[in-house]
This record gives structure tokens, sequence and C-alpha cells, in this order.
């Protein structure tokens, strides 16, 4: 079954995972909010600048164009079922309380019946009938309602190192300077392969892997909103010393050139 994307731009996708023991290496960001639920098992989820570390009964929420990653036990099965939506499956009413439940959503009293709605999604999910989008919009607004209304107030501890999390945290500010593995080891008086080591068992990223995905976000959000801006001016603005390195990145990780990206864009408008 497809993901569900409708004239109006909607987009709906599900998908659950049952006992897979592999890791989890897609890295990404998207333009749709994502709600994850951990049924059986345990998993660290990257979200942003924090890693989180997930047992069974947690949800995530996590809003559009926010770079995550999940890591699973490889010895260890687990369960979990994903959908992606569009905001306008999000009740309004809501809306104003997302910030204070974002990213993870911890409440055993009622992970049961989240779970209840998940498998109710997944069902209607596989049909194909003219009543597929409206259901999935009720349950998905249920789902939602259960979660705002049962909200706590107990804070999350990061899972991860401080020195991770400020490394992230300043990648994200200075992705246009020149950022190196080396200098930022010295700047938290560890050993660059200590630093290495520790990024990419925290975040699920390699150092250079992380501070390009930034850079490339930050590259297609300037394309996106900033169309007078020429391709080099692009690249230079978000750390890419060499546009033609840029546009190669570039490509491999969005499926065409920035020009064509740009061209795409500029055609919609």
């Amino acid at each position: 079954m497809p993901d569900l994307e409708a004239t109006s731009n909607d987009i709906y996708y599900y998908h659950k995972a049952v006992n897979k023991t592999r890791s989890q290496c897609t890295q990404h960001y998207h333009n749709s909010f994502e709600i994850y639920y951990l049924k059986e098992g345990h998993c660290n989820y990257f979200i942003d600048d924090r890693l989180y570390g997930m047992k069974a009964g947690d949800i995530v929420l996590i809003p559009s164009e926010v770079i995550h990653k999940t890591n699973y036990d490889r010895s260890e099965p687990h369960t979990r079922m994903l959908v992606n939506c569009s905001d306008g499956y999000i009740p309004p009413s809501v809306l104003p309380y997302i910030p204070s439940m974002i990213y993870l959503y911890r409440n055993p009293q009622i992970a049961k019946e989240a779970e209840a709605i998940f498998e109710k999604i997944g069902q209607e999910f596989e049909r194909d009938d003219p009543f597929r989008d409206d259901a999935l919009r009720c349950l998905t607004y249920e789902l939602f309602f259960l979660l705002a209304r049962n909200r706590t107030n107990s804070d999350v501890v990061s899972a991860g190192s401080l020195f991770i999390e400020e490394t992230v945290k300043y990648i994200q500010k200075h992705y246009m300077t020149d950022i190196t593995l080396a200098d930022m080891a010295k700047s938290h008086a560890v050993s660059p392969e200590h630093m290495s080591r520790t990024f990419k068992k925290e975040t699920g990223f390699g150092f250079a892997e992380y501070l390009t995905l930034v850079r490339l976000q930050k590259a297609e959000y300037m394309l996106k909103n900033e169309p007078g801006k020429t391709i080099c001016e692009v690249a230079y603005a978000c750390g890419f010393n060499d546009s033609n390195y840029f546009s190669d990145k570039f490509k491999r990780a969005y499926g065409k050139s920035p020009s064509k990206y740009k061209g795409k864009l500029s055609h919609k408008a």
C-alpha cells in the first residue's frame, strides 16, 4: 500500500517492524510529523541534539525537519509502529500542546491504549476504499487526544554524553564555519579517537556524516526560501568550500542536483 498523498498535500504513512535485530541505519529528516511507538525491546533514539534511551511503551513525537536516527541492540528483538503524517492530521486544539509533548513521551498508564490505536491505524492503512482517509484522520485524532490528555510533567534525562550534546549544538549553530573533529575534540579535552567513537555510538552518525547532513539541510532550506541566491552562494553560506562537492553531495542526498531542485521549486511557484 503506497503512502497516502492526496491533492491537498496530505501525507500519511504507517509501518510496523516486528522482531528486527539489525541496527536501523536510516538517517533522515522529513516534511511530516512522526509518531513512533516501541511495543517491545529497547532503542536509542537520537533526536535533534539529544540521545534518548527508549523502552517498551515509550512514544516519540518528532515535528518535521528535525534530524533523528534510531539504533537498536543487535542482540535483542524489537517491535515498533510508526506513523508519518502531515500537520493536517493533528487536531487544531492539540497543536498548542505539541511543544510540551516532544520528543520522548513516557506514560506507562496509557501505553496499551495507544498501542491499540496504532494497531487500528495499521488495519485501516491497508484498506482501499473511499473511507480510508477520513478513518485514518479520526484514529490519528484519537491518538493525539489521548496523548494530550495524559501528558506528564516528568523530565526525561538524556542518555547521552554532555560533550556530544554540546558538539551537536555547536555544529547546528556554526555549520557555516570550518569545523573539524580534531578541533571539537580539543575543545572538550578528549582525543579525536574518543570523540569520533562516542559521537558515532550515541548519534548513529559519523562526525563528518552528521556535519554534512546539517549543511545539506540548511542548503535545502535556503534553496526553498532564498531563490535569489546562486548555487555557489548557497554552497558557501552552508559551509561547503567547493560548489562542485556540494552539488555532488546534494544530488546523492536528494536525487537531483541543486540547480534542478531549485528549478523544480521555481516551476511549482
